[in-house]
């Protein structure tokens, strides 16, 4: 007699969601961005016991705590470091790194650095805000040039950070951007990122209602967004406003023209994610000068730090395991060791 294996019910988007308290401010941009990743992973059914959210120190650092699988609240810029250790022992797991403009950028740049020239196999989200929320509203390594804040009362002198050149710089295998209340769009990121074997750097709009309001209306409102917006689609012309404007390249810098009198689509730049080139004209790209681009900048593949180390313990291990057993208190005394007297 042979009986069926039993199926497992499907996780739903309330699967996903823990039982505590969400302690972010009204209005918080905190709120979608955490119900998107919700939806993501439901959508792409990753079992809960395999499912770790690591976070270091911010407002969007509360998410291990309001998503129902395993998390980790580190310490200050820290987060990267523990998610490379978890991912390269236990490399079943998915990984999903959150943090901020201040917690990934300033004390955690060094850390953020090297998790992406290393190209560990995880998901971070980086949710950039302008500004430091948790410690009530002084600026941050993202705010503009002048910004009038609790900690720069005449207005920053400090040049911004450039996220995604950032990234880049640090040859980052996937790199891209999306805003909070771009839902669908948001999604779309969420599942490329998990879908690429390697590092996946996703930026992200985060509007802070109450240190930092409006920090992104110019680009994201709805009365503006289609002139300010430059959504991209690999393969497609860099098309905007509606049909109405292209981006093409002159020389070696990108202008916006508008389509109409002999001008289509086809005179426009097509996205190749696959260009570095293309990729660091893009990261560079802003408003008022450029539309913003949105969704999946740069894609490739690459060697990732978590299989190739895992790949060196197994050689290693068999290499010792040829020579005889393996006799660790052999090892503690053997030659490589000194006596201080």
């Amino acid at each position: 007699m042979t009986t069926e294996p039993v199926q497992k019910p499907l996780l739903t988007k309330k699967d996903y969601m823990s039982d505590q308290i969400i302690r972010w401010c009204p209005g918080c941009g905190d709120y979608a961005i955490l119900a998107q990743a919700q939806t993501v992973f439901a959508e792409l059914q990753i079992p809960r016991e395999n499912l770790v959210v690591v976070s270091g120190i911010g407002c969007s650092s509360r998410f291990p705590y309001y998503v129902s699988s395993y998390g980790f609240h580190t310490i200050h810029g820290r987060a990267p470091t523990v998610a490379t250790g978890l991912k390269t022992v236990n490399p079943e797991l998915s990984v999903w790194l959150v943090t901020g403009d201040g917690d990934a950028l300033s004390i955690g740049g060094n850390h953020t650095a090297h998790v992406l020239r290393r190209n560990v196999d995880l998901q971070i989200l980086l949710i950039n805000n302008r500004i430091y929320g948790l410690t009530k509203g002084q600026y941050s390594p993202t705010s503009e040039h002048g910004k009038k804040t609790k900690s720069t009362p005449l207005g920053s002198v400090d040049h911004p950070m450039m996220p995604l050149a950032f990234a880049l710089g640090c040859d980052a295998s996937f790199v891209a951007r999306s805003v909070d209340i771009f839902t669908k769009d948001q999604r779309d990121v969420l599942r490329a990122a998990y879908e690429h074997r390697g590092a996946a750097f996703v930026e992200i709009y985060q509007n802070c209602n109450i240190f930092n309001d409006g920090a992104w209306d110019q680009l994201v409102d709805k009365t503006v967004r289609d002139e300010r917006c430059l959504f991209l689609t690999h393969g497609k012309p860099m098309v905007y406003a509606g049909g109405k404007k292209g981006i093409r390249l002159q020389g070696l810098r990108p202008t916006i023209i508008e389509l109409g009198d002999g001008l289509t689509a086809d005179d426009c730049l097509v996205h190749d994610e696959t260009d570095p080139y293309l990729a660091a004209i893009l990261a560079r790209m802003d408003y008022p000068e450029f539309p913003v681009p949105m969704g999946v900048i740069h894609r490739k593949e690459r060697p990732t730090f978590d299989a190739e180390m895992n790949e060196q313990l197994v050689e290693a291990k068999a290499a010792a395991e040829a020579k005889g057993p393996i006799d660790l208190q052999a090892l503690v005394t053997g030659r490589e060791t000194w006596t201080v007297g």
